[in-house]
């Protein structure tokens, strides 16, 4: 915690967080921690099932929590020390922030976002359930129930502030500081502190390396205009926050195996409610408090008859004998405006006639969407930013200043489709085909067919590197996985070519000051590793040992070795090498 001068020790309880270090708790902080409600956050993991997949992925609200309480108060502290006077920051906003940041979950269902997004809507028939509404009334009960001293005043700001995030963002009377409304929950920017948290601490928990640094943000923030702007040099760092979020959902949230498990516990859960009233808990903070995720336990220790095909479901989970991917595909950009979700019932109803007979209980689909927080808009477009600490105007970054960062789309639309029995995988596998060629005129899925062969998962035996892994132990990979990336790299040669970019034969934009500083750095002893090739990714091509120069234009060896910008698998292997060293 940033300091100030009244910090005294003795009055915080000291934790330790292994992301952040040491967290002090005053005594404000502590009556709501030590209740039975905010306890609850221990036992709802902040991934749900993920560890099912990524096992180290066992951490809970609670610690997020403390957390994101702990960056509210280093946030608001900081500005603070810069522009409390002229703000008139007092000690009431500094503690109302972090507060918030403390609470902002602890109205929060079970199994991550699965309980609200996928589980509830099933029985709702329309109406809205919110976790930040929930939090709302769980802050009531707590104070209620525990008779916890507090302001009123300042109680409605913190939960004004925990609500912020939605889209319903709250009214604010004319002489309040909105800045303070950005800090946890953000839901114009969506630059926020619950999301520096998540981050990094969901990172860290699957094993995944976490290149976004928030503190260089948190050390720029400025208020200007009633509103938070950073300094117009970290909108790198800006974006990456938000290509690391999506990267975190494509590759850990949304990761196929974890969806299938998803599906698996939200059917176990809707074939559960008639008997253990789930539904009818979630809109009492009495009641709802006594949910988490221990409920999966209940169900698969259950000795009620009713229960089940939930504990069967429950079962199948523990020995992994889960629902089974089919395939998956990408909305079509131009058909997103007008995309309604899949269902099992469009599946099935595409269908071979004369097979067997699918019905719509054998299936199961997953609507995906992944964006830069918002949805097909580029979320730089609502930042404000100032030139340097001596600046007293904002402006917004324009799109052409960043337009070698910013994606061609900022929202991509995935349909997975599973099978619930092994048994009609080829079938569920082949209405799904039918479904897409009658829907879009086309196979937009990934190719699967030739991978599924005893011919190509022979190269699972195939080291790439053939012996090398005697010297350096770390190449023991296969053609398999080469072959995974060459039709990667297929991949992205394909969209390039259509969307009219010859992204392989341009150069990558960089900042003209950057390759200014490295031209500096370059002299005659500059050893060769560190010097660029001056025309890209090239390797130098040779045909029977002649040089590239003697080889005939148009053969088969120049087209075929000339690095990226050929199309043979040398060059997707270099460009593979490439990326690896992070020298794209």
């Amino acid at each position: 915690m940033a300091a100030s001068s009244d910090f005294d020790r003795r009055w915080f309880k000291q934790v330790r967080d292994n992301v952040h270090g040491d967290i002090f708790l005053d005594k404000l902080v502590l009556k709501f921690i030590d209740t039975e409600q905010f306890q609850r956050l221990r036992y709802l993991k902040q991934l749900g099932l993920t560890d099912m997949v990524y096992p180290g992925a066992v951490h809970s609200r609670f610690e997020h929590s403390l957390g994101v309480h702990f960056l509210a108060g280093e946030a608001i502290e900081k500005i603070a020390k810069y522009q409390g006077s002229e703000l008139g920051i007092d000690r009431d906003d500094i503690n109302t922030v972090k507060l918030a940041g403390l609470l902002h979950d602890v109205g929060h269902g079970p199994f991550s976002h699965l309980f609200e997004r996928e589980f509830l809507p099933v029985f709702l028939n329309g109406q809205t359930w919110s976790h930040e509404d929930m939090s709302v009334k769980m802050i009531d009960c707590i104070v209620d129930e525990h008779h916890v001293e507090i302001d009123p005043n300042f109680l409605k700001k913190v939960k004004k502030m925990i609500i912020a995030s939605s889209e319903r963002v709250p009214e604010k009377s004319a002489n309040e500081k909105s800045f303070l409304y950005d800090i946890v929950a953000n839901g114009r920017t969506g630059i926020d502190v619950d999301k520096f948290d998540y981050i990094v601490r969901d990172s860290r928990a699957c094993g995944l390396i976490c290149n976004f640094e928030f503190q260089r943000l948190m050390e720029t923030m400025r208020v200007l205009d009633d509103e938070i702007c950073f300094r117009a040099k970290e909108y790198r760092t800006i974006h990456k926050l938000f290509a690391t979020r999506a990267d975190l959902h494509r590759t850990v949230y949304t990761h196929a195996k974890v969806k299938a498990i998803d599906l698996m516990v939200v059917d176990a859960l809707i074939k559960a409610n008639d008997n253990m009233s789930i539904v009818s808990k979630i809109h009492d903070p009495a009641t709802f408090w006594k949910l988490d995720d221990s409920i999966l336990r209940m169900i698969e220790v259950s000795p009620d008859p009713e229960l089940q095909e939930s504990k069967d479901l429950v079962q199948r989970i523990r020995r992994r004998d889960l629902y089974q991917f089919c395939n998956e595909f990408s909305v079509p950009k131009a058909s997103l405006d007008h995309f309604k979700e899949i269902t099992s019932q469009d599946i099935i109803c595409s269908q071979n006639a004369g097979g067997v007979s699918l019905r719509e209980e054998d299936v199961a689909v997953s609507n995906i969407k992944i964006d830069l927080t918002r949805g097909r808009k580029n979320p730089l477009e609502r930042v404000n930013f100032y030139q340097d600490f001596e600046s007293t105007e904002k402006f917004p970054i324009q799109d052409d200043r960043v337009s070698h960062l910013l994606p061609t789309f900022y929202q991509d639309m995935i349909v997975r489709v599973y099978s619930k029995k092994p048994e009609l995988v080829r079938e569920v596998s082949e209405a799904f085909e039918i479904f897409q060629v009658k829907k879009y005129g086309s196979k937009l899925q990934l190719s699967l067919k030739f991978i599924d062969t005893p011919q190509f998962q022979r190269l699972r035996d195939l080291k790439q590197l053939d012996l090398a892994h005697f010297i350096y132990p770390g190449a023991g990979h296969f053609r398999f996985e080469h072959s995974g990336e060459g039709s990667l790299s297929a991949m992205i040669l394909r969209q390039s070519s259509s969307l009219g970019r010859d992204l392989l034969h341009t150069k990558p934009q960089r900042d003209p000051a950057i390759n200014l500083e490295h031209q500096k750095r370059i002299t005659p002893s500059t050893p060769r590793r560190f010097l660029r090739r001056p025309e890209g990714l090239t390797k130098p091509s040779t045909q029977h040992g002649r040089p590239s120069s003697e080889v005939p234009s148009g053969s088969k060896a120049e087209n075929g070795d000339r690095g990226p910008a050929g199309k043979g698998s040398h060059g997707l292997a270099w460009t593979n090498h490439y990326l690896a060293l992070g020298n794209w």
